[in-house]
């Protein structure tokens, strides 16, 4: 079991368990390089709300914790603020990352017709993916974040309409997106199970660990939402 990281706890201890909060810890202005600072002394070295870092860390990293009272002692705006960096996250370099992979390792299978087809059909897929994630963000950025800070009664009236009436609204709820989960899933399951023909095995592995990769902060993230976001949402209309 993850353990649950404190004020008193290093900073490098969670990079240690799990180096995927990398790109979590750069949302903060923190970034490799750590020393032997304290959470508590590097919040206060980087001017980072101490209760926000802890349930932000330990919610991304443990499937079994809820923040809890911490969540009293977050304002909405630095939540939001960490969500547009990881948003950004994903269109400026995860999903480019994925994208440039693909086209090296299709670049590399062109002789192989089996390979090719495959991968092909692939790539297609994930600029579905790609699509939703697309418009995820834009809902985000241009819809939701703009609503919860200048009108937060007005934007939980909204989701309760799209609760009640799936059609109601064109935009997806911003507190997780399921969906979007399975079928980031389905792409590494159909890597898994239904590729055919010859490959280049050493560009598929980059390929695949890097969609593993998003998927996980995917996951992750959709907690974060679920468990931070929508209690603060609810607590303050």
């Amino acid at each position: 079991m993850m353990p649950v990281y404190n004020k008193d706890s290093r900073l490098s201890e969670p990079l240690f368990h799990d180096p995927s909060l990398i790109p979590v810890y750069n949302r903060f202005g923190i970034f490799l390089g750590v020393g032997d600072l304290s959470v508590r002394e590097a919040c206060e070295v980087h001017e980072v709300n101490l209760e926000f870092f802890l349930a932000v860390i330990n919610t991304y990293l443990n499937k079994d914790y809820f923040p809890g009272n911490l969540v009293e002692e977050i304002h909405i705006d630095m939540l939001l603020d960490y969500l547009e960096k990881t948003d950004s996250y994903y269109s400026d370099a995860q999903l480019p990352n994925i994208e440039r992979h693909f086209n090296f390792l299709l670049q590399k299978s062109v002789g192989q017709s089996a390979a090719g087809s495959s991968l092909e059909l692939l790539r297609k897929f994930f600029f579905e993916v790609k699509e939703e994630m697309t418009l995820m963000i834009r809902n985000d950025l241009e819809y939701w974040f703009p609503l919860f800070r200048n009108d937060l009664p007005e934007a939980m009236v909204r989701i309760e309409k799209r609760i009640n009436d799936p059609d109601s609204i064109s935009v997806s709820l911003p507190f997780n997106n399921p969906t979007l989960e399975e079928k980031i899933q389905d792409l590494i399951s159909f890597f898994v199970i239904h590729l055919k023909g010859d490959y280049d095995r050493n560009l598929l592995v980059a390929v695949v660990s890097a969609i593993y990769t998003l998927a996980k902060d995917v996951r992750q993230n959709n907690r974060i939402r679920d468990r931070i976001l929508q209690p603060i949402c609810i607590r303050r209309q």
